[in-house]
């Protein structure tokens, strides 16, 4: 991603001059020993995949410039007091964030994410939950189609710019959002409701996404399958699809069962993961009960984060088998109910997202003047055309029909000649 070198807002074509190669990429070019990046952005995809869209992906830490002396004040004597007082001047000003949306619209929530999938609008939890979250709270936002090169200065996907500042975290952007714009969808939870709903929260993001994340993990052909991820269009690759799925599968299974590990899920069985799953699977439906939403008849903050990991387990292709979708289906039906009601309500475009993996399906697209006008002129020419192929026919038809008059009085003629010498004989 960008450094903070200037002040000044990063343009579109300084963005992809930073921007690293995808892991991937350089790993097929290795032969011609191009270098591998560091800041890669098939970690990225594998870290969204994996559910952790929230978590730091390994990455080298910014490099950030430092105010260096001029060269006659290096012993000190040299240095005149304009410079003294120009360098802190001179730090504030490289400190200073900078932004990527340079030209950005005053109140839009530009929100970075990972890609579409045909089956859900996204295979990160955290980004689908910010998403959900702005859509309930009816603020205006855009996603930024940058094919998983760009990350916060945290290193988190997924993250916002609006009025041209960066918000990190998830959590961090929903809080933020909803102080700023007055969009808090808890206010009017009672005390004992927030600390319910703090806690489902707690299970949901440090327990059961990773319970998801270590099936995906072990499970890497059937996860790519089960959400029908193209890595040629999330990552923008023009390499082979069959080349791109054989190194996400090595890098994701290793990074992915290594982060398992290190969260303390994965020193278990895969069927003693599982149960866990279940087991919190139970608690959410046991609290939901038959209400329309956890706390009554409006979603509220659990409600968003319940339905973005939640979607993970049932948007599944129904040909890949998974436990904790089976036993959803089965065990706790009210939470297919839930997932649905949230579905309806946020994702009216649900189809168009999953089918055209347009990222801005919510944003009206109006068809441009000039294309209208060629189309309207095309029509013009073509029915221009079709008349005057049909004037053609009907001048054949005429010509046919006199001709053929002509020659059947001159064949009777003839007829009645050779009769008339056939009596003489």
């Amino acid at each position: 991603m960008a450094t903070e070198t200037e002040n000044k807002p990063v343009v579109a074509g300084e963005e992809e001059k930073k921007v690293e190669a995808p892991a991937v990429e350089a790993a097929a070019a290795a032969a011609a020993a191009a270098p591998a990046a560091a800041d890669k952005p098939a970690e990225a995809a594998a870290a969204a995949a994996a559910g952790g869209g929230d978590t730091a992906a390994d990455k080298k830490p910014e490099e950030k410039a430092e105010a260096a002396p001029a060269a006659s004040g290096e012993g000190g004597d040299g240095a005149t007091s304009s410079d003294a007082a120009a360098a802190p001047a001179k730090k504030e000003k490289e400190m200073k964030p900078t932004v990527h949306k340079a030209n950005f619209e005053k109140d839009v929530v530009y929100l970075y994410q990972f890609t579409r999938t045909p089956m859900l609008p996204s295979i990160s939890p955290f980004c689908l939950k910010v998403e959900t979250w702005l859509r309930l709270a009816g603020l205006k936002y855009e996603n930024i189609d940058h094919k998983l090169k760009l990350r916060s200065k945290k290193g988190q996907l997924p993250f916002v710019e609006v009025n041209g500042e960066e918000i990190a975290d998830s959590t961090i952007i929903m809080q933020e959002l909803a102080t700023r714009y007055d969009k808090d969808l808890d206010a009017a939870l009672t005390q004992e409701q927030r600390n319910i709903a703090h806690a489902m929260i707690s299970m949901l993001e440090n327990h059961l996404v990773w319970v998801v994340l270590s099936w995906r993990s072990k499970n890497t052909e059937q996860m790519l399958k089960g959400y029908k991820i193209n890595l040629q269009h999330a990552l923008g690759s023009r390499l082979p699809n069959a080349l791109l799925n054989f190194f996400f599968k090595f890098q994701f299974s290793r990074k992915g069962a290594k982060k398992v590990k290190a969260q303390g899920l994965g020193v278990h069985k895969p069927e003693e993961i599982e149960e866990f799953g279940r087991k919190d699977l139970k608690v959410l439906s046991e609290l939901l009960a038959d209400k329309p939403f956890f706390f009554g008849d409006e979603p509220t903050t659990l409600d968003c984060v319940a339905f973005s990991v939640l979607a993970q387990i049932h948007f599944i292709l129904d040909e890949v088998k998974y436990g904790l979708k089976e036993f959803m289906q089965e065990n706790c039906p009210n939470l297919v109910g839930h997932v649905s009601r949230i579905k309806e309500r946020c994702f009216p475009d649900w189809e168009d997202i999953c089918t055209k993996l347009d990222l801005n399906a919510h944003i009206p697209k109006p068809e441009p003047e000039t294309k209208e006008n060629k189309e309207g002129a095309d029509t013009e020419k073509t029915a221009e055309q079709d008349k005057n192929e049909s004037e053609k026919e009907l001048e054949k038809d005429n010509s046919n029909e006199k001709s053929e008059k002509k020659e059947e009085p001159e064949k009777v003629v003839e007829e009645n000649k050779e009769k008339e010498e056939a009596a003489a004989k």
